[in-house]
């Protein structure tokens, strides 16, 4: 497979005649609409159209919640290893929460498609945000603790989940011991039943680094008791933060660099966003909020609006800025130079795999791109 950014005077016709294939190709690996125009800047993934859905050696790991629309999981599922289920909750008292809609039918897709599905646990409050009063709750309650257990063991038996995701964020520092040892207690109860443990952690770059989203994670600790765990090596970029990219590589370079001097690199999954954000500009603190999109989105938005996308090399991540009703906006999102950077950083430090926040929307040049670089490992 080959990249090609797009230049002036280019069409999907005259691309085609350049790497002797069918324009169809290239409208088809990129997700292209009628009447299949381009951007200046915009990378475009060239194969020879013969790429199918397949496993490859590394672990390919992706999230969803359970209203996922059923083509979109079909088209991926053979793309990836694991299916992590978002999410099942609990209550103080360690009763679980199932997921608001019915999460069987996912199951029973994945183990069709030969794919691992993953139970992701997740403290969540009834607005869908994580809550670390409830973790503090919990992680302090032994009979809660038990309970919470207990019930997993039930649902992953009943269901046919082969594995739990802990999925806790912004853990109190002080309650840093109380949660490592509580997945200490979860990976002794499932493991021996031959159901795996992982954890979800947030993007540190050193052991002491201050802040509520760090300060409760133990990289080495939790390293050593889980069977995997994911670096979230996305959100520098978020809704509610400055315009910048999403998953800047320099900066998750940084986590990596400190996560493999406290986890073993083949148990480390690196995560790699699959949305960007279109920001309306100046961006004000506490006041402007970005528009999550999709990276096929992006590209139509900087089509619709005559932008010319751009690379930046630091983060390589690609980026435009457009005017719409007298504002100007600023979009950064991932596309197939920015993933292929991604892929080969899991090839130079020869980590687990990859884990995609989230798998909603299809972005089928990723999962092309994603076989050409793994498959033949």
């Amino acid at each position: 497979m080959d990249i090609y950014i797009v230049q002036p005077g280019d069409s999907v016709d005259s691309i085609a005649a350049m790497y002797g294939i069918s324009p169809y190709t290239i409208i088809f690996d990129n997700q292209m609409i009628p009447p299949y125009a381009l951007a200046i800047g915009q990378a475009l993934l060239i194969s020879d159209g013969t790429c199918e859905g397949t496993k490859t050696p590394i672990i390919s790991n992706g999230y969803a919640y359970p209203y996922i629309s059923n083509w979109v999981l079909e088209q991926t599922l053979p793309w990836l290893s694991e299916l992590s289920v978002f999410s099942y909750g609990f209550t103080p008292d360690g009763m679980l929460i199932f997921p608001p809609v019915d999460d069987r039918w996912m199951v029973e897709k994945a183990l069709l498609y030969r794919t691992r599905p993953i139970l992701t646990l997740t403290p969540l409050n009834e607005q869908g945000q994580f809550n670390n009063a409830l973790i503090s709750a919990l992680v302090y309650n032994p009979t809660a603790i038990e309970n919470l257990i207990r019930q997993l063991i039930f649902v992953l038996q009943d269901v046919g989940y082969q594995g739990v995701d802990v999925d806790f964020e912004y853990i109190k520092a002080q309650d840093r011991n109380a949660f490592t040892a509580f997945v200490a207690q979860l990976a002794d109860a499932l493991q021996p039943l031959g159901y795996t443990v992982s954890v979800a952690l947030a993007p540190k770059t050193s052991a002491d680094q201050a802040g509520l989203l760090y300060e409760g994670k133990d990289y080495a600790a939790l390293g050593a008791i889980a069977d995997y765990v994911l670096l979230m090596t996305y959100e520098w970029g978020y809704k509610y933060g400055p315009n910048m990219a999403v998953a800047p590589l320099n900066m998750v370079r940084r986590v990596v660099d400190y996560a493999i001097t406290e986890i073993s690199p083949e148990k480390i999954m690196l995560g790699i966003p699959n949305y960007g954000y279109d920001w309306p500009l100046p961006f004000m603190q506490n006041v402007t909020v970005a528009v999550t999109i999709g990276n096929v989105e992006a590209i139509q938005i900087a089509i619709q609006n005559d932008a010319v996308i751009q690379f930046d090399e630091t983060a390589q991540s690609p980026f435009f800025r457009y005017m719409q009703d007298d504002i100007l906006h600023e979009v950064w999102f991932e596309d197939v130079r920015s993933i292929q950077a991604k892929f080969n950083l899991i090839k130079e430090y020869q980590l687990r795999g990859a884990g995609y926040w989230q798998i909603m929307r299809w972005w089928r040049a990723n999962w092309l791109l994603l076989g050409d670089n793994f498959f033949m490992l």
